[in-house]
């Protein structure tokens, strides 16, 4: 199945005027109820990093919605590539080979799925969602995966509860999308940014939009619905950056005007996030942490990874 026209080179485009600009998904098909890709139970796997607050966003969605035992689960090593790429690593802790395809590289499930992808300068990404009877990839992009996912279990797999209900759903799509390029890219565009400018605006609209945010669930448990709000996509989106921003972020991508304990209503909801069943166990922090300290050496040069914070500072 080739890419669509999306698809512009490796892991991030490029760099514009000290820029960081995030690279597109490249396959994009649907799951849906009598269409090519059916809604079937143990027909698709799932690719993800531990350490990579996309990939989290699927599995959160997986638990919640109960489809585990629907949906199966493979991990690469929490160790990027220098050239971006991911490799299965079964010695790791927490990752596991390729269960699937039996492939040692992420690279090599994209080349099964589109013939000639190495032979481009394209790099695979996770999340990775693979149907096993067409052998392909259906969808490599988070938001679009655990929508589908919702669209799974509203079908009849999985436990029945949904995160996108139907009266909310166009609230939930603005609250993504008003928090996507401050927040969830807002952090990689201040660490990778290579003109101080291009920081500095950065990190200025990160921390006004978390201030925003902190205003926001002042009374309230959840960022979308009425009263106290309900459990949804929205909330899933802004954890997997919030979880990771105290342990890696304000010193790995310089984000540190202050950290989200320093927020009141921002931590609560992190805790809140982590006592939700299962949650707490698709956060590996030693996955995390090293992840983003090693991989990116052009940040930190002799991949130093940090002792700290000190056990539950960052998630209590």
């Amino acid at each position: 199945m080739k890419p669509t026209d999306e698809q512009a080179g490796a892991w991030t485009e490029a760099f514009e005027s000290g820029k960081f600009v995030r690279k597109s998904s490249e396959f994009r098909d649907v799951i849906q109820p009598g269409g090519t890709f059916d809604v079937e139970s143990n027909r698709y796997h799932l690719y993800v990093s531990y350490a990579c607050p996309w990939a989290h966003r699927t599995l959160m969605t997986r638990t919640l919605l109960g489809l585990e035992d629907h949906i199966s689960v493979d991990v690469v090593d929490w160790r990027m590539n220098r050239d971006g790429s991911w490799s299965f690593n079964p010695e790791e802790e927490g990752s596991t080979a390729d269960t699937v395809n039996g492939e040692e590289s992420l690279e090599g499930v994209y080349n099964r799925a589109f013939s000639g992808w190495n032979e481009s300068p394209r790099i695979g990404t996770v999340p990775v969602l693979w149907d096993r009877n067409h052998s392909t990839i259906v969808n490599n992009e988070s938001r679009e995966i655990i929508r589908m996912f919702d669209a799974m279990a509203q079908s009849g797999l999985g436990n029945g509860s949904t995160l996108c209900p139907e009266e909310l759903k166009e609230d939930i799509d603005a609250m993504i999308d008003a928090n996507y390029e401050s927040v969830n890219n807002g952090v990689y565009k201040s660490g990778f940014a290579r003109t101080q400018s291009a920081y500095d605006a950065a990190v200025t609209s990160l921390f006004e939009r978390l201030d925003e945010l902190e205003n926001h669930l002042e009374g309230r448990d959840w960022l979308v619905g009425e009263g106290r709000g309900v459990l949804t996509e929205a909330d899933l989106c802004l954890f997997t950056t919030l979880a990771r921003f105290d342990l890696v972020y304000v010193v790995h991508f310089k984000c540190n005007l202050r950290r989200i304990i320093d927020y009141a209503n921002l931590q609560a909801f992190v805790e809140r996030m982590l006592n939700q069943p299962g949650i707490r166990e698709t956060c590996h922090w030693n996955h995390i942490k090293a992840h983003y300290f090693w991989s990116h050496q052009n940040i930190n040069t002799f991949r130093i990874i940090p002792l700290g914070p000190l056990e539950g500072a960052h998630t209590k």
